[in-house]
């Protein structure tokens, strides 16, 4: 499902540019916020299940905190490195401003493959580069979360070790040290369904600009994880049908609709893969990505919208569920063959508003039931939308450059509001 492709920072700074060009933005505060302010490698022994020592590289990128802590999240994936920490972080910055959240943007994680550690390891290894991170997160200044291959109960291994470290007057003032908790350990109801419910807001969002009538409306979707599944189970309640996804364990394809319930259902008791899902067809990568639909969610990984692909879509929509899915050049081609596109940076910012909401309760000492949850997220997203469409219009510009612009915005506002030290 990859391609190669040039550096995902590249990309990033392409971006920005683009943007920052179009808005005419400070220079100085242009030069501060092209920068990352930390970049943290650390590298850690763990002892394996075979009792030999291994080494490993973990890293921690913080890009921006002008509006309030760092916030992002940490995956455990074999292609995890610096440069791509650097731009996921630096996305999370825009994210969060463009939500109108009093976060920052973090990113980091660990190179190595999750799949091939037993959960005494992946225990071992977290807990490992918790302590390895020390001080470098924290509750009122870093903020991870779960993000590709972490979920919940990393979270949770992570809460407890850097509780661990704390004196014990500390402990139950530091709980929102993480947000994407177990609900017994301080998460909050909903945030398990916040990004696929952000997405899916967005995407009618967009129809209702479009006059696209969702319940009539197919879509496909690539990666089916936590966004993915959840991005399908929304859609199935707004009556749009399903005619394929794509994952690392094949690609499925029926051409009168595919169940998302059930498939999530099939998926979970297939060790999270969707290959031999009974009653479909089984097609190739270039099949997929050339079906006919109105709407694609790529929820896996970067870089899968490139030069090459872009030709091959046939949708009127693209609602990137996944981070960086799609690459500039990839873009000025959709722009040219008249596809719609959602920013990630706008389409599946309802995961850190989830997220912030947790953080809030944590702080506070509440509980909110799911009910307020998913329409305090709705609104958040509803407005974050409605301001980069009211951008682009203005500016008459792509949604992408236009969701920049709108968190350049904020973050040029306050640099001037505030001024540089000394």
């Amino acid at each position: 499902m990859t391609t190669t492709h040039k550096s995902l920072y590249e990309d990033v700074q392409v971006q920005f540019n683009k943007a920052a060009d179009l808005m005419n933005m400070n220079k100085g505060i242009r030069n501060i916020l092209s920068q990352t302010a930390n970049e943290i490698v650390v590298h850690f022994p763990v002892k394996m299940d075979d009792g030999q020592i291994k080494m490993f590289t973990g890293y921690r990128v913080q890009h921006n905190n002008i509006l309030g802590p760092y916030k992002g999240g940490l995956r455990y994936h074999p292609s995890v490195d610096l440069d791509d920490a650097k731009a996921l972080a630096t996305w999370m910055t825009w994210k969060t401003a463009i939500a109108g959240l009093p976060y920052g943007g973090a990113k980091g994680g660990i190179q190595f493959d999750p799949t091939k550690c037993s959960d005494g390891e992946l225990e071992r290894i977290t807990r490992r580069f918790t302590f390895a991170l020390g001080n470098n997160i924290g509750p009122e200044y870093d903020i991870p979360a779960p993000d590709v291959n972490t979920g919940p109960q990393t979270m949770a291994w992570i809460l407890d070790t850097y509780l661990s470290t704390r004196s014990q007057g500390e402990r139950n003032n530091s709980l929102h040290v993480v947000t994407g908790k177990p609900l017994n350990s301080g998460g909050t109801l909903g945030r398990d369904r916040a990004t696929g419910y952000g997405v899916v807001t967005t995407i009618a969002e967009w129809a209702r600009d479009h006059k696209l009538d969702l319940a009539k409306a197919t879509y496909i979707v690539q990666g089916f994880g936590n966004v993915g599944s959840w991005s399908a189970y929304f859609m199935k309640q707004k009556g749009a049908k399903l005619l394929a996804v794509e994952d690392v364990s094949g690609i499925i394809y029926s051409e009168k609709g595919i169940d998302p319930e059930e498939l999530i259902t099939f998926a979970k008791n297939n060790h999270g893969k969707i290959s031999h899902y009974p009653n479909v067809v089984a097609i190739s990568h270039k099949e997929f990505l050339s079906l006919k639909a109105d709407v694609f969610i790529p929820a896996a990984l970067s870089n899968q919208i490139t030069l090459e692909t872009a030709p091959l879509l046939n949708v009127k929509l693209v609602a990137e569920g996944a981070n960086g899915p799609t690459t500039p050049e990839a873009d000025l081609i959709l722009q040219e063959r008249g596809i719609g596109l959602i920013p990630d940076v706008l389409c599946n910012s309802a995961g850190v508003i989830g997220s912030y909401f947790e953080w809030l309760q944590n702080k506070r000492s509440e509980y909110w039931e799911m009910e307020e949850v998913i329409e305090k997220i709705k609104k958040k997203v509803i407005e974050a939308y409605a301001n980069v469409s009211k951008t682009a219009k203005a500016h008459k510009t792509d949604l992408r450059t236009a969701a920049y612009i709108v968190a350049l915005t904020r973050l040029e506002k306050a640099y001037i509001e505030r001024g540089i030290f000394p």
